[in-house]
């Protein structure tokens, strides 16, 4: 084969010359001319100030129309931008109107915004997967944000929510640091008390509200166990949403039946570095106290009590009355007990910054409190938040880091002193002897400040830790992933030591007992989310698909040791004689779901919004571990209309509803499988097992169908809205323990009940702005609810187990109890009524008076005054209710126990008018079986409805113009500062004998920033 060079003869030269005579030869000739390059202007730095007329404003959002590309005012209201000549800028803030300004070739521009008195419907609402403007939003969502937490001294979260939402009713189980609070979001759906939790999402990450707690260390003092949600310092939240309604809740599947709580922590602003402190002392007491009765007037009791039942010569056991104690002497126990004061000191400390592109935050706080009991009682917290949020120029990538550790110690007597408090005999001796110690008074009595020899300690401790990432692939294509991380601790002990008994009595250290529980949770999620967002005319198009990958793990070693050689020993669980194992679990739940969402929105005037969610728990057999959730909401904001868009008088308006199921499997793990447990007993050095639980195959979900109508209605620039909402839910399929009869081997069996629980109501809000000028703001809000809980349907009822316990149309909160007639004028004994007529008091067939302790309607009515510097705001939480009253654990009138001056209204002496039976001493058995029966009578339910001025705050800002303080702010704040009631006990929100009541609480405190 031949070959050819590129270089033989002279080729290559050729080649050269045709090439640059073809790249120099002018394109003149050419037909069609060469365009010649263009070159961008060159682009100039703007800078400027934002203002509102009176001050700077901080994060004012800049951005170039037409791109991306933008930049956010500093805390001076200062920013910088690099923008073409020709170029508009956009000014957008919340609360204020939008302006466009065009550069115009200028490098320094001053601007003032204005506010917007519409901007309420402009406020992005955080949906859990997605944010919606307000007037857009299809869904029922009421939120709180870091303004409202702010102003309250509080540890929990779900204590600043009180009062505050519609349709959320949050009571506080007790005063003492560390306790619980209960939340009902629209009632009560599940017949089991543990099936009635939301579910908590921080940052995006599942939070776990079940207790790691061990009710044997903690119930005494309490009230149940501790309260996961400690965990979540207040001082470090931005905000918090309530997804109430099936629109808003079935993306989140099985796990919003009972709502959603979102809790959203705060993040850095673009801006200079800034330094903020907040510092605040608080001091608490009780609220309300009983009124009980003297020395002369419980000494009187007595005497007749014994006079009564014929006893004329005094026991040696009666003490107060036989001369043993002084009778002239008169302690009030609730002072002494639990009338002291607790202090609480609390320190938040921020820096915060960043530039447009980078934003970084990391907040520490520091907490102390004591309690209003006698001792050393104390409660430590300490947190740390950090937030990390980045996206690139072109603002395609985004990524957020954020991560929050709380760790908490707990010190507390072991059981509260509430009700000794209320019971102790006013002559009783005095606590202390001549020499300060313990008075036993010859062993006539068990001196209560004994128990504080003993201690509960609980020491916990929570992570939580989130990655966001995002990218947008395509203009309004967007790929993000969600990673999380939880983990909670805890660890509590409680020790009894031989030292809580009288001397006299020889106990010692081979008495001593030791509780102790540790246990922990962690789980890890993986959310990958894809979303679309398509503008199409006058039409938007938005939808989400997504994932949920969850693994949670928990476990629990909680033993009991007693029998030390020394109370010295008594933490060392080896040196105990007799230890035994309560509780060793390990459990996994996991769980995965496919979740969408499908918006579209015309004009943004009708919007229909479908979600949908397919979950699979590991909590279910196999047959029935995946289930389908699914809603639809749809809006018409019919002022914008062209009837009604250029009124003057309706600024707004707004018709939605909503239609869906949502799930619930709270019901804890292996519950549908046949499961062991060890016995704990050694036989011939064998340790055996026995069931515990039946193979159920058919277990399957609760299923909760909600429907919600409402119409929103603003008036005048939205100056006075109104918000209306119907809501009925009916779940289904409950999930409960059967009872079977004992010689099963079993007490029940975890199944579906074939039973319907209906939740509906009304919820109202109103929103008022009565000033609005430069020197004087007044904004007022109001909230009412009006829920109605209904048994709709029970298969064979009354033929089960619940035919004593529940009925249908009637609320599943009712009691069935006998009914109280009055004082019988015969034997001056307490009567009820005889609903079977064979002459005698029995249950359960006389037990048929039906009472109601669901609240009848529940709201707040809060205001925000503003004056120049000085701002002041208040909260008054009211509910209408029935409550057990003091009546019900109280005893007899006539023992050796004090009581309410109430009691002195008693037969023959006020005869028919009589509240209270004759006095007996115990000796009485006809007595003390009208007693009995009193006490389960529907005598001791009664109003416990109150109004509460459940927060105060006043503030004044201190003027730092000219010296290196940015803002400066003090403040004074009250928290239960006044409660009026009826209620016939020491607090109508606990409603407990037992458990101390919410303190009173006010603070002063300062805020600085650097």
């Amino acid at each position: 084969m031949k070959k050819k060079s590129f270089y033989k003869g002279g080729l290559a030269f050729w080649y050269l010359i045709v090439f640059g005579f073809l790249i120099s030869y002018t394109p003149a000739l050419s037909k069609t001319a060469l365009k010649p390059i263009q070159y961008s202007p060159q682009q100039n730095q703007i800078s400027g100030t934002i203002t509102d007329g009176t001050g700077p404003l901080v994060g004012v959002t800049i951005t170039i129309k037409g791109q991306q590309k933008g930049a956010i005012s500093d805390f001076d209201g200062k920013f910088t931008i690099n923008a073409l000549p020709n170029d508009k800028l956009i000014f957008s803030f919340m609360g204020f109107k939008t302006l466009t300004i065009p550069v115009d070739g200028r490098s320094i521009l001053t601007i003032s915004m204005q506010e917007d008195a519409t901007s309420l419907q402009e406020v992005k609402i955080n949906a859990g997967y997605y944010s919606v403007k307000e007037s857009e939003r299809t869904g029922s969502i009421a939120k709180i944000t870091a303004k409202d937490i702010e102003k309250q001294p509080v540890t929990n979260p779900l204590a600043a929510m009180q009062g505050r939402m519609s349709g959320v009713n949050i009571t506080q189980a007790t005063g003492v640091p560390g306790g619980g609070f209960t939340i009902q979001i629209r009632g009560i759906n599940s017949i089991r008390a543990e099936g009635n939790e939301p579910l908590y999402i921080v940052d995006g990450v599942p939070y776990s509200s079940q207790s790691l707690g061990f009710s044997s260390a903690s119930s005494g003092i309490l009230a149940g166990t501790t309260s996961p949600l400690n965990g979540i310092n207040p001082s470090d939240l931005e905000s918090i949403e309530v997804l109430k309604d099936a629109d808003a809740t079935a993306i989140y599947g099985s796990r919003g039946a009972n709502g959603v709580v979102l809790i959203t922590t705060k993040k850095g602003t673009a801006g200079k570095t800034k330094f903020n402190l907040n510092a605040y002392s608080s001091f608490g007491t009780l609220t309300r106290t009983l009124d009980l009765m003297h020395t002369d007037q419980y000494l009187s009791m007595r005497r007749e009590a014994f006079s009564n039942d014929g006893i004329t010569t005094y026991p040696g056991y009666a003490y107060d009355v036989n001369g043993k104690w002084d009778q002239t002497r008169y302690t009030n126990w609730q002072k002494e007990l639990i009338g002291g004061t607790a202090t609480t000191n609390n320190l938040q400390a921020s820096l915060s910054g960043g530039s447009s592109g980078t934003q970084y935050l990391i907040s520490g706080t520091m907490h102390k409190e004591t309690t209003v009991f006698p001792g050393d009682a104390k409660y430590g917290k300490g947190a740390v938040h950090t937030s990390l949020t980045h996206s690139t120029e072109d603002g395609r990538f985004k990524i957020n880091l954020s991560a929050t550790y709380t760790a908490d110690k707990n010190i507390l007597p072991p059981s509260d002193f509430t009700y000794k408090a209320a019971v102790l005999a006013p002559n009783a001796p005095a606590l202390y002897d001549a020499n300060g110690n313990l008075n036993w008074e010859k062993n006539s009595w068990t001196n209560p400040l004994a128990t504080l020899n003993g201690r509960y300690t609980a020491t916990t401790a929570a992570l939580i830790a989130n990655t966001l990432l995002s990218y947008q692939i395509l203009e309004g294509l967007e790929l993000k992933t969600s990673l999380s991380y939880t983990d909670n601790r805890v660890e509590e002990s409680r020790i009894n030591p031989s030292t809580m008994y009288n001397p006299a009595f020889g106990i010692g250290s081979e008495r001593s007992t030791l509780y102790l529980n540790n246990a922990s949770s962690h789980s890890w999620t993986i959310e990958p989310q894809l979303s679309w967002l398509k503008k199409i005319g006058k039409s938007e198009i938005n939808i989400l698909a997504g994932a949920t990958f969850q693994d949670q793990k928990s476990s629990q070693l909680a033993q009991t040791g007693s029998g030390f050689p020394s109370n010295g020993l008594i933490y060392n669980l080896a040196a105990a004689s007799r230890l035994s194992i309560s509780s060793n679990t390990f459990s996994e739940y996991k769980y995965q779901a496919f979740f969408g969402r499908i918006n579209f929105n015309y004009k943004s005037k009708y919007i229909l919004n479908a979600t949908g969610r397919r979950d699979g728990s590991s909590r279910f057999g196999p047959d029935n571990r995946f289930a389908n959730f699914a809603a639809v909401g749809a809006a018409w904001v019919f002022s914008k209309e062209s009837l009604l868009d250029t009124s003057t008088f309706l600024s707004f308006g707004k018709l939605r509803a909503s239609y869906g199921t949502s799930g619930n499997d709270q019901i804890g793990d292996y519950q549908f499988l046949d499961t062991y447990d060890v016995t704990g007993n050694n036989y011939n050095g064998i340790i055996g097992l026995q069931p515990s639980r039946l193979f159920n195959p058919n277990f399957a979900w609760e299923t909760n169908k909600k429907l919600e109508i409402a119409i929103e209605l603003g008036f005048v620039n939205d100056r006075v809205f109104l918000s209306t909402a119907y809501y009925r839910n009916r779940s289904s399929n409950q999930l409960v323990g059967i009872p079977l009869a004992g010689t099963t081997g079993f007490s029940s069996l975890q199944a579906n009940l074939n039973a319907t629980v209906q939740n509906s109501g009304l919820e109202l809000e109103l929103l008022v702005e009565p000033f609005r000028s430069t020197n004087w703001n007044w904004t007022s809000n109001f909230n009412l609810s009006l829920p109605t809980n209904k048994l709709l349907e029970f298969p064979n009822l009354e033929s089960s187990p619940y035919a004593n316990r529940y009925l249908i149309g009637q609320s599943i909160s009712i009691q069935k109890v006998y009914h109280y007639t009055g004082i019988n004028p015969q034997n001056g004994l307490y009567s009820f009524e005889d609903y079977d007529s064979d002459g005698q008091i029995s249950s359960p067939n006389d037990q048929q008076w039906v009472e109601d302790n669901a609240p009848k309607w529940f709201g707040g009515f809060a205001n925000q005054l503003s004056y120049k510097n000085w701002s002041m705001d208040f909260l008054f939480q009211f509910v209408k209710q029935k409550a057990r009253n003091y009546l019900y654990n109280t005893s007899w009138a006539g023992d050796m126990v004090n009581q309410p001056i109430a009691i002195e209204n008693h037969w023959p002496v006020d005869g028919s008018n009589s509240h209270t039976q004759l006095y007996t001493t115990g000796e009485n058995g006809e007595a003390l079986d009208a007693w009995s029966s009193y006490s389960n009578s529907s005598a001791t339910i009664s109003d416990a409805s109150y109004i509460r001025l459940k927060s105060v705050s006043l503030s004044y800002t201190i003027p730092t113009k000219g010296s290196a303080i940015n803002t400066a702010r003090v403040y004074l704040q009250a928290q239960n500062l006044l409660t009026f009631t009826n209620y016939k006990g020491a607090d109508p929100e606990n409603q407990s004998s037992f458990f101390i009541a919410p303190l009173r609480q006010i603070s002063l405190g300062v805020q600085l920033g650097l």
